[in-house]
């Protein structure tokens, strides 16, 4: 059973490894990053610097986060050079 961080209790004990494939991560977040295609010059920056690869390239050329796995860090937002991208706060369902 894999569970995400509001269902892991203080004193709960790892007892196997796991990896950001494995669980959706992207539940850390408390910002996550949008883009604005009007500014986007498909540089693939935003792509190039993201630390967890979530980012990915549409059929347009586009791009946009893997938000299941995706920590909302804003290191995109904050190497776009057009700001393209702008963090904003996520909101739960």
């Amino acid at each position: 059973m894999i569970l995400g961080w509001r269902e892991i209790k203080p004193g709960f004990v790892i007892t196997e490894p796991g990896n950001a494939s494995s669980y959706r991560t992207g539940d850390w977040r408390t910002d996550r990053p949008v883009w604005d295609k009007e500014k986007c010059n498909k540089c693939g920056l935003c792509y190039i610097y993201c630390p967890d690869g979530t980012i990915k390239e549409d059929a347009e050329g586009y791009f946009s986060a893997d938000l299941f796995y995706c920590k909302g860090c804003g290191i995109c937002a904050h190497e776009c050079p057009q700001e393209a991208i702008t963090m904003v706060p996520e909101v739960e369902e």
